[in-house]
């Protein structure tokens, strides 16, 4: 099937009787005749539900259709994006271990990794992600355990090259974790490039109305963990916790998935509920319209802005010219997403200022859902970094990151436009 029926018909296939529209199981457990039968279940010798927090069929019926949409062989639903990037790094790093990721992403994400994991003894070293290939091979360290970034970064709107990473990530025979949130599959699927992991803030476009919090992992299966034993002991030899289990030997391509489920998420619990799934469900069925339009939109938009004498700079790769034009039309030719960055002359006052005097427009902590919302990063989501990380990460102190929703264009422009008026 190709990618629009995915959307609509993955993940969930009814029988006779059956409904037609995927059920929540609202359940926090499940029934089993003989203690035997749950006995296995818990040894991971049968497949099953049992608990809630481990799986639910709801959850795997949604985090299936995901995996479907993006090529993978396994994927799981999480609580948030934040618990999906800290599951799949943990998944193969632990005290003493070191990975890459790009300076450029999302705030919240740069100071888990910087702050929080640094606290357990994982250390991240940041990397300009347009650096060439042998610049950044010089940060790998014998004890790297990954390389991480995203699709479209948050909020700089920057590309990566996946396939430069990738190849850089293999040469050291780590896996390339991306983070497809903006992109979503419709507009880019990384495994096709060479990525190993791929996660998703599901809050974002997935659900697409801001309705329900939510993330997930899908893995593509490629990544040979046992070639690099030595590397990822978590996979490659046995586990204590379930009487000796290795998992790259037992559950082959499904392995990283299943020690995430049965380690991470028996351990920490950042479950998504079968609500939200049911919400995401109903969001990633129209998530191939949305994303279209959306495009649409943002790029109407950024000409706009490019062409106003108010403004000082656009950054948006889908614009002719934009610095990261070539590597969106490599990646993501149908379109990127509808997220731009763009800052107003006369600095971060007047940045403050025009979005205080937007009127449809509104000023949330949120991005990528149908409704058009803005913020100013140095003051909200990447309020926590230094004004040094702020500029390693290319955050100017005028960037405002505008989402551009599924209004008319013409009416968000109008609203930009009388604000311009008012500053």
């Amino acid at each position: 099937m190709k990618i629009d029926t995915k959307c609509v018909q993955s993940g969930w296939t009814p029988h006779k009787g059956e409904p037609r529209q995927l059920p929540i199981y609202q359940s926090t457990t499940f029934k089993y005749d003989t203690s035997e039968e749950m006995g296995k279940l818990f040894d991971l010798e049968a497949d099953g539900y049992f608990y809630t927090r481990l799986q639910n069929p709801t959850n795997d019926s949604v985090a299936a259709k995901i995996c479907d949409m993006e090529g993978g062989v396994a994927a799981m639903l999480t609580s948030s994006g934040q618990a999906a990037n800290f599951f799949a790094v943990f998944n193969i790093c632990e005290a003493g271990d070191h990975f890459i990721a790009s300076s450029s992403i999302y705030g919240g994400t740069y100071n888990l990794f910087g702050v929080t994991m640094k606290k357990m003894g994982i250390e991240c070293t940041f990397v300009d992600q347009d650096l060439p290939e042998e610049e950044l091979a010089k940060y790998f360290k014998p004890n790297t355990k990954l390389v991480f970034g995203e699709t479209i970064t948050n909020p700089t709107v920057s590309v990566l090259d996946i396939e430069k990473f990738a190849h850089l990530a293999h040469s050291h025979g780590v896996p390339l974790i991306v983070d497809n949130t903006f992109a979503t599959p419709v507009n880019c699927r990384p495994f096709e490039f060479g990525a190993d992991i791929v996660t998703h803030s599901t809050t974002k476009y997935m659900d697409g109305h801001a309705v329900g919090v939510g993330g997930c992992i899908v893995d593509s299966g490629n990544f040979d963990w046992l070639k690099y034993a030595d590397k990822y002991p978590g996979l490659t030899t046995p586990d204590d916790s379930y009487h000796g289990i290795t998992y790259a030997e037992r559950f082959g391509k499904g392995a990283y998935i299943t020690k995430a489920t049965a380690q991470l998420m028996r351990d920490l619990g950042s479950i998504q509920s079968p609500q939200n799934a049911f919400y995401l469900n109903i969001g990633l069925e129209s998530l191939h319209l949305r994303m279209k339009k959306h495009c649409e939109n943002a790029l109407a938009v950024a000409k706009f802005l490019k062409n106003h004498e108010k403004v000082a700079w656009v950054n948006y790769p889908d614009l002719e010219g934009d610095k990261y034009n070539d590597l969106c039309k490599k990646y993501m030719p149908n379109g990127s997403c509808g997220v731009l960055s763009f800052g107003i002359k006369g600095g971060r006052q007047k940045s403050i200022d025009f979005m205080d005097s937007l009127q449809l427009a509104a000023i949330v902590t949120h991005v990528a859902d149908a409704k058009t919302c803005l913020l100013h990063p140095a003051s909200h989501t990447h309020r926590q970094m230094t004004e040094e990380q702020l500029l390693e990460a290319g955050v100017a102190p005028d960037l405002i990151r505008l989402s551009v929703g599924l209004e008319d264009a013409d009416d968000i422009i109008a609203d930009l436009q009388q604000a311009f008026d008012k500053i």
